[in-house]
């Protein structure tokens, strides 16, 4: 099978605050392993199977992980992701022309300002949403342990489909890029981040994420906590007790 991909190329400095400059946590021990990824039992392909919609697809599966790791149920379709990518970039299915993907900055500020739809007509914001540098792998893993996931750009070689369709996880080989995908990173351990794409948690090698990642975003999302915490012990009360006492 030949899936459809839809990230528009990085724009570097687009997003403009980063990670690195609010959190700050050399005594935050990572466990080796990690991911809630086993939450949600049934991947769906959210319309990126016939669509270039990924980025959309991608927040879908966010969204429902968070609110899993909280422990409440929210469902969002195929038809809901399609809503929200034909709002933000004039995606019409009877209009091939018009399938070109999606802007990650674009689609984040989205995300923020109006949120995704779920299946009961309700919107799901995030409460912001900031730049990862790439070269920083500890910040990226201290990112999926502290806010359930990221969301990671990258430039998609063929090679990378073929493993796909073979079962096997993304690796670096000899390929050419055949465009930009979005996939949410779910979990890692030593060898691998596990991603979701095409209605399946995959490997990828961090080899592979070193060469081909182009872009990555952390969102924070209230709701992933359940009593205002979330099941690492992000306390977001206590957070914001202690900016307020800065």
């Amino acid at each position: 099978m030949q899936y459809k991909l839809g990230k528009l190329p990085a724009r570097k400095g687009a997003i403009k605050f980063e990670l690195a400059h609010y959190l700050n946590l050399p005594t935050l021990v990572l466990p080796k392993t990690f991911g809630h990824q086993k939450l949600e039992n049934e991947w769906q392909m959210l319309g990126n199977d016939q669509y270039g919609d990924c980025v959309w697809a991608g927040a879908g599966h966010e969204t429902m992980l968070w609110n899993l790791e909280a422990g409440k149920t929210v469902t969002i379709t195929t038809a809901n992701a399609l809503s929200d990518y034909a709002k933000v970039t004039g995606f019409n299915p009877n209009d091939p022309n018009t399938d070109q993907g999606t802007d990650m900055q674009v689609a984040a500020s989205y995300r923020l300002k109006t949120g995704v739809v779920d299946a009961q007509g309700q919107r799901h914001k995030v409460g912001a949403y900031l730049a990862i540098k790439l070269g920083d792998t500890t910040l990226l893993k201290q990112a999926m342990y502290l806010f359930g996931s990221v969301g990671i750009g990258i430039e998609f070689p063929q090679s990378a489909m073929d493993q796909f369709n073979a079962g096997k996880p993304w690796s670096v080989v000899k390929s050419t890029v055949e465009g930009g995908h979005y996939i949410p990173a779910v979990g890692y351990d030593a060898k691998y981040i596990y991603v979701v794409t095409w209605g399946k948690c995959i490997k990828m090698t961090w080899g592979f994420f070193k060469k081909y990642a182009d872009e990555a975003i952390v969102y924070l999302s209230e709701e992933m906590l359940k009593n205002g915490t979330s099941l690492e012990g992000f306390n977001l009360a206590q957070l914001q007790a202690d900016l307020k006492a800065l």
